[in-house]
């Protein structure tokens, strides 16, 4: 028999609760168990008039909408508001009756303007939940997994204004030049003068073949730079195949169950190797013993900052930055007690100077090198003097080379990838 009531029951009068129409193992019962939100009334009590003004909408309602945006992936609040009115489960989480109408989608705007607006009330609220985390160990940091990600700022890419930028000091720079002068005073050289000064001493790289594989993508001083007068904390962005955007850095650090233990927020343009002293300087006293970082964070002060307090590094294999045709540096060997290299031919290098980015420079004479038979595949400067330079931190490279060939270590890399995800 064909049943063709269903036109009936759609005006059908029924008595129900809520509750009854959320199931029992949905996400939200289950983060609603977990989480107390009455902390949040004490966080936001001093932006609250206490005795004059109208009733106002609960503000553990207003930041319960946008863990439902993030939950579930909804690209806007206009978007969400209207979710949550046809949602029965999102109305059972932000404590709305089925009837009951909900906020208006601009309302969480003027308030996040009018109250919360250049206040860290939502990073104390991630932080309280944290602690939640941590006291019931569900958060384990001796492995931190670190990594960042872009994101598009809402900024229109034709309304910026192109302005002078000024180079800013890197988190190692006072260490780095003291440990620079202390390198040429131990091979007899005079201390780098000031960098007004045309003649410092230190030397030039010597040529095009020089290898030098750690960057920190500092912009010099005088480079015009584009910035967005919509939204000027944003940078200008551009990687590979993207397309040019202003955007925002998100850096942030896990553990290995996937738990977020903290991030910064920088501009697109600033390079991770340079906003990662940030949000180390938050995650120092979680018990951290290994960090897992990517190839972009690769770097000899990075190397130093985690060594010296006492973690390991986690770095992945990269290959050597050498020109097509040419030997790579691997190829030229240290000679660490007679502090020389000696190259594929057994004709040494002799130390020249270190210049005031870090590197010793080791050089070649010239005149042998010219009628070396090898001289194609080494340099390809004029003089046919070859250059190999070496950090002043790279002991700390190289051990962070044995960390990676330590039992383990590989096993432990991959899974950053799942932190990923």
């Amino acid at each position: 028999m064909i049943n063709e009531e269903k036109e009936k029951n759609r005006k059908q009068m029924q008595i129900v609760c809520i509750d009854d129409l959320v199931p029992q193992d949905h996400l939200l019962r289950i983060i609603d168990k977990a989480i107390d939100w009455s902390f949040i009334y004490d966080l936001v009590r001093d932006k609250y008039s206490p005795d004059t003004g109208r009733p106002s909408i609960d503000p553990v309602t207003l930041i319960k909408i946008p863990f439902i945006q993030y939950l579930y992936g909804i690209k806007s609040m206009r978007q969400t508001i209207k979710d949550i009115e046809v949602n029965v489960a999102y109305r059972w989480f932000l404590g709305l009756e089925l009837y009951e109408a909900v906020p208006h989608f601009s309302t969480f705007g003027k308030n996040y303007t009018r109250r919360f607006k250049d206040t860290d009330i939502f990073e104390q609220i991630f932080q309280h939940i944290l602690e939640e985390c941590y006291r019931f160990r569900l958060v384990d940091p001796t492995e931190i997994f670190v990594d960042a990600t872009h994101v598009k700022a809402r900024a229109n890419n034709k309304k910026m204004q192109k302005r002078i930028a000024h180079q800013e000091a890197l988190f190692y720079a006072d260490i780095l030049r003291k440990d620079i002068d202390a390198d040429r005073e131990e091979h007899g050289k005079k201390p780098l003068k000031n960098k007004d000064n045309d003649d410092d001493g230190s030397g030039g790289s010597g040529g095009s073949d020089d290898f030098k594989d750690y960057t920190d993508d500092v912009p010099l001083d005088g480079k015009e730079i584009k910035c967005s007068t919509t939204d000027p904390e944003s940078g200008w962005f551009h990687k590979g195949e993207h397309k040019n955007v202003f955007a925002y850095g998100i850096e942030t650090a896990c553990d290995k169950h996937g738990w977020i233990i903290d991030f910064t927020v920088n501009p697109g343009n600033e390079h991770d190797s340079r906003t990662f002293k940030g949000l180390y300087d938050k995650l120092k006293n979680t018990g951290m013993e290994y960090c897992v970082v990517d190839a972009g964070y690769k770097t000899p002060a990075i190397a130093k900052l985690l060594i010296d307090d006492g973690v390991k590094p986690v770095f992945p294999y990269k290959r050597p930055m050498t020109k097509e045709g040419f030997f790579p540096k691997y190829q030229y060997v240290y000679d660490e007690y007679n502090d020389c290299y000696i190259c594929p031919n057994d004709q040494l290098l002799t130390y020249s100077t270190t210049n005031r980015d870090g590197y010793r420079e080791y050089k070649s004479c010239g005149h042998i090198c010219e009628s070396c038979k090898y001289l194609s595949q080494c340099t390809a400067s004029r003089n046919h003097v070859k250059v190999v330079t070496r950090h002043v931190w790279e002991d700390y490279m190289e051990a962070c080379d044995d960390i990676r060939h330590t039992d383990g270590m590989k096993v432990l890399y991959s899974h950053r990838k799942e932190m990923r995800a």
